[in-house]
């Protein structure tokens, strides 16, 4: 966790006991407002049913799925954050002067120097998403068009397409293998094109190769099914993603209709 000034200390104090969650809590929610850039949150806390994420303008989403009562808490927590994070109020305590000139990056002018390259490499800045489960973590950079995930000390990173992504999964497998949810459905990431391994363009990329259209996912939507097997399997891939939590009870149906639909 960034550390707070003391204004910054009180302030979550604060939140915590109007909002009914702990100081501990309260912080774990506030790192993950400010790793989505004050729109978005994915986080993992026990007072929070586990993981969950959040979404600015109403969309909220925790391992209790018909927890209604704790989505509504959660959301007013994180758009109380959001709003304060915004204000340059002084919520982080101010970092030594750094060698380069430039203002601060969150809250306000000067409170951070810029940091060091992270996990993900010199080659990108800030994720609008992070997140961890069971050795494998990623960062979402929706401005880039990238996605990066680490698996055993390997980093991987891959070009979203025209993809609009709005949570991740993790697999059953145990492979590490992840998934998210965008504007096509459910996705497998290993369908995604690899940009680099650990900072290197894999072998195929190093000749010349056909770009892809910009409408490729159009073209072939993840979803899309020719047969019937593949319509069951994407449906048992729903069914799991809906127990997680990263599918609302209303989206499993709604999807779960469009598939059965083209049987």
């Amino acid at each position: 966790m960034r550390p707070l000034s003391p204004a910054g200390q009180q302030a979550l104090n604060d939140v915590a006991q109007r909002h009914g969650f702990s100081f501990d809590a309260v912080a774990t929610m506030l790192d993950a407002v400010v790793n989505g850039n004050g729109t978005m949150a994915q986080f993992s806390h026990p007072e929070f049913s586990g993981s969950g994420q959040w979404m600015a303008g109403g969309m909220t989403m925790v391992s209790d799925m018909f927890n209604n009562h704790l989505k509504g808490r959660v959301d007013s927590l994180c758009s109380e954050l959001s709003a304060l994070w915004s204000q340059p109020s002084g919520l982080y305590a101010a970092a030594p002067p750094a060698s380069v000139g430039g203002s601060g990056v969150f809250g306000g002018p000067a409170l951070f120097a810029p940091p060091a390259p992270d996990w993900w490499g010199p080659d990108l800045r800030w994720p609008n998403s992070t997140g961890s489960q069971n050795g494998t973590r990623y960062a979402h950079f929706a401005q880039a068009c990238r996605l990066a995930i680490e698996v055993n000390g390997r980093v991987t990173v891959y070009d979203t397409l025209d993809h609009q992504i709005g949570g991740f999964s993790q697999q059953q497998s145990g492979s590490g293998s992840m998934c998210f949810n965008s504007q096509y459905g459910v996705v497998d990431v290993g369908s995604l094109p690899v940009v680099s391994v650990d900072g290197f363009a894999p072998a195929h990329a190093m000749s010349p190769a056909p770009a892809p259209t910009q409408n490729w996912a159009v073209q072939n939507p993840p979803l899309a099914s020719s047969s019937e097997a593949d319509v069951f399997a994407t449906l048992e891939r729903l069914a799991d993603l809906a127990r997680k939590g990263v599918l609302t009870d209303a989206e499993y149906q709604a999807k779960k209709a469009e598939l059965l639909s083209r049987l």
